[in-house]
């Protein structure tokens, strides 16, 4: 990967240079976000201080979004999908970008900004640039036949549409088509999604993400076949799900060292709770990469 060039300034250097005449422009820059917003915009000018830039996204982003959607920015909103959950278009992103940039003092290219798709990403984004340190790997997304050629798991028993792969999390979404085998029996006439298929997807995701995202050392790689369901805790379903919903599914890793891999797990429909899991428990174990045959050589695009 090039070198990325940091387009900001150290904190020291913004307290240094903000004047009485660039805190009247900064204010006026935010008079139609919140006076939280402004303050905390302030207070980050001023004294540096990262926390601040929580405050400042969420509320520049609150300026934009439609009223009937502000809500869903209240608490923990890093899941948030910028343009599928807040129905940001391309347009407003660049105002929100250019907004962004001229509070924070920071810089985001055209290409980086392609792989900042949540709130969350955002966030980590522009705090890493304001303390001078490479951002993280944007998120890859897994779809269709990519997804199916990385499972162990197969149909009909996986429940994974479409993922995006993280260093540290994982999401995804599941289509419940009312055609699942399990259905015609749970429950008669009233098909619901079980709890314990729900737990199932989420692990399905820690899966995908020891497979896909979890970095290993040089010539080894996590082996499918070595990847089990060891236990779950802290489970609350709060919603029924059936026929037709599309459920988002979240896992954040807590803690990895093998053989256990140890996650957070949310599922959601719309902005409506239905599973939290406190920990998802994945055992696992490392196996020497594939080595390709000796005299092969890669086949050029056409």
């Amino acid at each position: 990967m090039a070198d990325i060039t940091l387009s900001t300034q150290a904190p020291d250097a913004l307290s240094q240079s903000f004047s009485p005449d660039d805190e009247t422009a900064l204010r006026e820059s935010l008079r139609r976000c919140s006076p939280a917003t402004v303050e905390a915009a302030i207070a980050y000018r001023k004294g540096g201080d990262t926390k601040a830039l929580a405050v400042i996204i969420i509320g520049i982003f609150e300026r934009f979004v439609e009223p009937d959607l502000r809500a869903r920015l209240a608490g923990d909103c890093d899941d948030l999908r910028v343009i599928e959950d807040l129905g940001i278009d391309s347009l407003t992103m660049m105002e929100i970008v250019m907004l962004v940039e001229e509070v924070t003092k920071t810089k985001i290219e055209n290409d980086e900004l392609r792989g900042l798709v949540t709130i969350g990403d955002i966030k980590t984004f522009v705090d890493c640039r304001a303390r001078g340190v490479q951002p993280p790997a944007p998120a890859k997304s897994i779809l269709g036949d990519e997804l199916r050629a990385l499972m162990p798991i197969q149909a009909p028993f996986l429940f994974l549409d479409e993922a995006r792969v993280g260093p540290a999390q994982c999401t995804a979404s599941y289509r419940i088509t009312g055609q699942e085998f399990f259905l015609a029996g749970h429950f008669k006439n009233n098909p619901v999604m079980p709890a314990s298929i729900m737990l199932e997807a989420l692990g399905q995701l820690g899966v995908l993400h020891l497979l896909a995202g979890l970095p290993v050392e040089a010539g080894k790689v996590v082996g499918a076949s070595t990847i089990f369901f060891a236990s779950t805790d802290g489970v609350r379903c709060s919603r029924v799900c059936k026929p037709g919903d599309v459920l988002t599914l979240t896992i954040k890793s807590k803690r990895v060292k093998e053989p256990l891999a140890v996650y957070s797990g949310s599922i959601r429909v719309g902005q409506e709770k239905a599973v939290i899991a406190e920990e998802i428990t994945l055992t696992f174990g490392v196996v020497d990469a594939p080595v390709a045959p000796v005299g092969v050589l890669p086949v050029a695009a056409s």
